[in-house]
Parts: structure tokens; sequence; C-alpha cells
């Protein structure tokens, strides 16, 4: 017998329950940020009449048992149809809990797709870094998701992405979320290693994703007018400091204040800030 035959099978480097719980807590890491210009937090609306944080909460309640499942998904390997359906009866659960509104269909879609290929890096026995989970991403649904971005889209915010050539979710997908793992998680990353504490931390990376990504939420609520509105305030947050500046919660406050009297919401970096705190989390794993 060699040596080999004596060799264990790869075991999976963290469970799909693992992996699923650290998405929750991540959407509760974003949920939790305060300032934060038009979105729902902990103790404001932001931009939203329809929702508030005990919305937010019922939803994640609801989604909490579909990341691990997704994530389970991708361990077994499944094609890219198996993942989609789960993200459509788990979109389904999150509106039956918030009463019909959408709280987290962005997260429901790229959190999922993450966790699947988390799973998939786990299942292989390798670490849970970053750059692993998405070369899995794309390695194996990255085709798929080429081929869903052709289709015509069916929610609004795909529509008006389309429409004014902007990158929609499924776009970003398959090229493997490039704002996330490019500009988010590094962002992130430089303003703990400056000092800042997790939540300026997080509200620094919210602005470096919010000046550079095409946010269909935002597109939806102020056409493109208010997307560029948005992203030329984020960029002067960040070029007068950033969340370092000694008045940095003051100016996010003001910011936000405008974004709610132009109900503009960045939905999109929302999800893209709670993906990189998930990504942050899969390191403890």
């Amino acid at each position: 017998m060699t040596a080999s035959a004596h060799r264990p099978a790869a075991q999976p480097s963290a469970t799909p329950q693992a992996i699923g719980r650290a998405a929750t807590l991540a959407l509760y890491d974003e949920l939790a940020l305060s300032p934060k210009p038009g979105l729902v937090t902990l103790v404001d609306n932001g931009s939203h009449a329809d929702m508030d944080a005990a919305t937010f909460v019922r939803s994640l309640f609801a989604l909490r048992g579909y990341f691990p499942r997704v994530a389970a998904l991708g361990q077994a390997g499944v094609g890219f149809a198996a993942l989609e359906q789960c993200g459509i009866a788990a979109e389904a659960r999150m509106l039956a809990a918030t009463g019909g509104i959408n709280t987290h269909r962005g997260a429901v879609f790229q959190l999922g797709l993450l966790c699947a290929a988390a799973g998939a890096v786990a299942q292989a026995g390798a670490p849970l870094r970053p750059v692993a989970v998405r070369a899995a991403l794309v390695a194996h649904w990255g085709a798929a998701l080429a081929l869903r971005a052709q289709r015509a889209p069916m929610l609004p915010g795909g529509r008006v992405a389309r429409r004014l050539g902007l990158r929609g979710a499924a776009h970003e997908a398959a090229a493997g979320f490039p704002v996330l793992f490019d500009t988010a998680l590094p962002a992130l990353a430089v303003a703990q290693a400056r000092g800042l504490a997790p939540p300026l931390a997080r509200l620094d990376a919210l602005f470096h994703v919010i000046a550079v990504l095409d946010d269909s939420n935002l597109a939806l609520r102020g056409g493109l007018e208010g997307l560029r509105h948005a992203q030329a305030a984020a960029r002067g947050f960040l070029a007068a400091g950033g969340a370092a500046q000694p008045d940095a919660l003051a100016r996010a406050a003001a910011i936000g204040r405008d974004f709610v009297a132009r109900r503009l919401s960045p939905g999109g970096a929302a999800d893209t800030l709670a993906a990189a705190c998930w990504l942050q989390r899969l390191g403890s794993l």
C-alpha cells in the first residue's frame, strides 16, 4: 500500500454553519453602523419611509438558515441553477417576514454566492482567504453568471442599470465582485491598520465603495445625476481625510442629511460593506 493510500481525505476547513453564521453577523455589522448616509441604522431610517431597524432584524432572522444552506450547496459543488433556486426561496422568506419590503435582496444574491464559494473552498480543505473565495466563485459559477448578465433584467434596479449603461449585480458577480475585493476589503484593512476602531474603519470602507460602485439603488432613486452626486460626495469625504478626520462623524451625518433630502440610498454599497465584513470574519474560522 502506498503512502498516499494512508493519507486522509481533505476535510472542510470550516462548516457551512460557521460560514453562514458569519454572513448573518456581517449583515448586522452593516445595520449597526451609524451614521450611514441614506441607509437604515439602529437609530434612524435614512431615506426609507417603509422600513426601520426592526424590519431588518426580522429579515435577518428569516435569512439565517439560508446562508448555511447555500454554503452547503457550494460545498457539494452544485450548478448555478441550484444556487439560484435556493436564493429565490430565501427571498420569498425575507419578503414574508418584512411584509413585502425589500431589505436584503442584494445580500441574498451577493452574500449567497460568496457563501457558496466559501463552501467550495472549505470542501477543498483550503484556508478561507479572500483570494481563494473569489477564485472559487469565478471558477465554479462565473460562466453562468456571465450568461445571466446578458438576460433582460427582471427587477427595477437591474432595468435602470441596463438603461443607463451601468454595471449590474450579475456583471459584478461574473467579474468576481471587483469593488468588493479591490476596493472595499483593502479600504477596511487599511483603515484598521491606521488604528481606526471597527465602526470608523467600516465607515471609511463604505465611503470608498460609494465613490466607485455603479449602485443601482442610487440610480433607481435619483437617476444618473443622483448616482454621480453620491459618488462625488463620497470622494469629497475621502479627500478631506475620510473617517480619520476629527469631525468625520459630523461630516458623514451632514452627507446623510443631504442624501435623505434627495431620497438617495446606497443600498448596493451597504451590501458590499457587509460582504467585506463577512470576508474579515472568515479569517477567524
